[in-house]
C-alpha cells in the first residue's frame, strides 16, 4: 500500500470517527435514573433489565428515518461511484462486492441488499432493546459508505 493510499484511508477513518462522535444521537443517552442501590443489586442480580438505558421509542421515529435516509443516500452514492469506476476500467477492491460487480443489475442488487440488511439489523437491535447499537449500526454504515465514495472519487 502506497503512502497516498494509506493517508486517504486514515483521513476517511478519521472522518468516520468524527461523524460518529459529533452525531447528536451519540450523546442522547444518560445514566439510568432507576439504578438500584448496591444492596438491592446484590439481592436481585437475576432480575431482567433493559439492555439499554435509552427510553423506548418507535422504530420509525424521526432520528431513525433520518439515519435510514442518509444510509440509503450514502449507499446510492457508493453504487454510482463504484459503477462509474468499474465502467472506466477500474477494479472492485471489496471481494464480496466483486462477485456482484460484473453487471449493473448485480451491483445494484448488492447495494440494495446492503441497505435492507442494515434495516434488518436495526430492527433486531430495536426489538431486543439495544437502542444505542441500533443507531450506531446506521452511523457505521453511513461512515463506511462515505469512506468508500471518498476513496473511489480520489482514485479515478
Amino acid at each position: 500500500m502506497t503512502r497516498n493510499h494509506f493517508s486517504v484511508l486514515v483521513r476517511g477513518s478519521l472522518f468516520a470517527l468524527a461523524a460518529i462522535a459529533l452525531c447528536p444521537n451519540s450523546f442522547a443517552q444518560g445514566p439510568d435514573v432507576e439504578a438500584p442501590t448496591p444492596a438491592v443489586e446484590r439481592a436481585a442480580w437475576f432480575t431482567a433489565k433493559s439492555p439499554s438505558a435509552m427510553p423506548e421509542h418507535n422504530f420509525w421515529d424521526a432520528p431513525n428515518r433520518t439515519l435510514f435516509l442518509a444510509a440509503a443516500a450514502a449507499n446510492g452514492a457508493d453504487f454510482a461511484v463504484t459503477r462509474a469506476n468499474l465502467q472506466s476500467g477500474g477494479q472492485e477492491l471489496n471481494p464480496i462486492v466483486r462477485i456482484f460487480g460484473r453487471s449493473t443489475a448485480g451491483l445494484a442488487l448488492n447495494f440494495v441488499s446492503e441497505t435492507a440488511g442494515l434495516l434488518s439489523v436495526n430492527y433486531f437491535f430495536h426489538k431486543t432493546g439495544y437502542h444505542r447499537l441500533e443507531r450506531a449500526a446506521s452511523a457505521l454504515n453511513i461512515s463506511a459508505s462515505i469512506g468508500a465514495v471518498t476513496f473511489g472519487l480520489t482514485h479515478r
